[in-house]
């Protein structure tokens, strides 16, 4: 019998390097501008093809995968993903980079799902499969925290594509091993997959995401916003009409009534919602107004992925404790407290001010994913583990695409309105962002610099607190939502409960 804890190593080394492939893009932006040649639309899309091609495939990919096999789609994906980051590495063109992000979105559609369903078959025993849980949150934590750090020594060094290029040997890698110890496993009843689902699913998803991402680049008045948002709203509430009328859906609508399951979900996605936004804006001040390095940033960050690890490992001992409604509150309780510190950040702040909030922010976000993937997976049948995970990985991406749009604009809103430039400077640049202001500042006499740049810094560090009190206020309503929401869910969910959905 091939070893679980060997399956869990694959399905961690395909889940790191998918982590460190979303952050290491952030650093090499700014050098595609001078090498490639690429305007400020070409860098927004490079940046969100993949989270489009992704996010609109998930459910796909998670049902493909319970229907011919996880550990071949996982491979498929695997090497299709190796092929893409070369692609992507050595593109000659902003058009055919953007091709190739889009290529990579959809490979790493067909490993997400893949990751989690696997571990879902093989860990049988519910407290082994919360721990593996853990261990593979811990991975993904740990991948976001050092992909900037990678990132920034690579690009010290080589040019963009390296970036991407750290994929190949780690994908072989993934091939070999996968190949050698994973099982194969699938939905042996399951139908074909309706086609009319899959583009209904596609279309609303990336049309939402769409309507999202225009709104915090254009604003909510910008006519293809309303245009994309009533197209996804329309072609979803389609979609789950249809699926409650099809034998074989593709996403299980009873599960929603599962308390579990629903709640994880909700859960999760209003937890992202803060924590990507925040994120976000962390990089900034690291590097905007404290003026770090991309590679200080990244490892101003590392210390919180590295906790969110060991949230991730500890998750599975303290439900014991708390049980876990108490543990994925406390993991949101943590993290809003972390966030509320970040409202006391300064313009002149040490590392060691960011150090603690990194700490206790990244535990609770260990704990809390942890045992809410735990849940979602639990309460879900074996056989339609593809698609549980993939509908946990579609509100992960829809969160982090509406707290980046939402609270992105609480910031720039609260910059905008807080910014007080010395008379006689051109405010309109400047006044869109901070990165905005330091250009126009690069036009100015010396002393005039100095003011304008002084005026950013503080009108972005107090709409910066703002957000982050925002931020915290969310997480502090999610942690109480949680546990209301996931009270009396078993401290172990035993196997016999997955075949039903209550």
């Amino acid at each position: 019998m091939k070893s679980k804890w060997s399956c869990l190593a694959v399905a961690c080394l395909a889940t790191l390097l998918l982590s460190l492939d979303m952050t290491v893009l952030h650093l090499a932006l700014p050098r595609l501008v001078g090498d490639l040649g690429a305007n400020a639309t070409q860098l927004l899309w490079i940046g969100d093809m993949y989270g489009f091609a992704l996010a609109g495939l998930l459910i796909t990919m998670g049902n493909l995968g319970d229907r011919i096999g996880r550990k071949r789609l996982l491979l498929i994906g695997a090497a299709a993903f190796g092929a893409a980051s070369v692609v992507t590495a050595y593109a000659p063109s902003p058009e055919l980079l953007i091709a190739a992000r889009a290529l990579l979105g959809v490979a790493a559609a067909t490993i997400m799902p893949s990751t989690l369903s696997i571990i879902r078959n093989v860990f049988t025993d519910p407290g082994e499969r919360t721990a593996a849980i853990g261990i593979w949150s811990g991975m993904s934590a740990v991948g976001f925290a050092v992909g900037p750090v990678i990132g920034g020594l690579l690009l010290d060094h080589f040019w963009w594509g390296s970036v991407f290029l750290i994929n190949v040997p780690i994908m072989v890698l993934v091939l070999v091993a996968g190949r050698l110890v994973l099982p194969e496993s699938r939905n042996p009843d399951a139908g074909r997959i309706d086609l009319p689902s899959v583009a209904l699913s596609f279309t609303g998803i990336v049309t939402g995401i769409y309507a999202i991402k225009e709104a915090a680049h254009q604003g909510f008045g910008h006519v293809g916003v309303p245009v994309a948002a009533v197209l996804g709203i329309a072609c979803l509430g389609l979609f789950v009409r249809r699926q409650t009328r099809l034998a074989e859906p593709l996403i299980d609508m009873r599960l929603f009534g599962n308390r579990a399951f629903s709640a994880s979900i909700g859960t999760n996605m209003l937890a992202i919602f803060a924590m990507m936004a925040m994120t976000l804006i962390l990089a900034w001040y690291f590097q905007l107004v404290l003026g770090w390095t991309p590679l200080q940033a990244g490892l101003a960050t590392l210390p919180g992925g590295l906790s969110g690890a060991v949230g991730g490992i500890l998750a599975a001992r303290l439900i014991g404790l708390l049980g876990r409604n108490g543990v994925v509150a406390l993991g949101l309780a943590l993290t809003a407290g972390a966030f509320l510190s970040y409202s006391l950040l300064g313009l002149d702040t040490g590392f060691l001010a960011v150090l603690a909030p990194q700490l206790i922010g990244g535990l609770g976000v260990g704990l809390t994913f942890t045992v809410n993937n735990d849940n979602v997976l639990a309460t879900a049948p074996r056989a339609r583990a593809g698609a549980a995970a993939a509908v946990s990985e579609t509100a992960f991406e829809l969160g982090g695409a509406l707290g980046i749009a939402i609270l992105g604009t609480v910031l720039n809103s609260s910059y905008s309105a807080g910014l007080r430039l010395p008379a006689g400077v051109p405010g309109e640049a400047a006044r869109e962002s901070i990165a905005g202001a330091l250009q126009t500042a690069e036009t100015l006499p010396p002393a005039l610099a100095g003011q304008v740049i002084e005026a950013a810094r503080s009108a972005f560090v107090e709409a910066m607190h703002l957000t982050a009190l925002s931020t915290s206020a969310i997480l502090a309503v999610v942690a109480a939502l949680a546990l209301v929401g996931l009270r009396g869910v078993p401290k172990v969910i035993p196997e016999e409960r997955l075949t039903a959905v209550h």
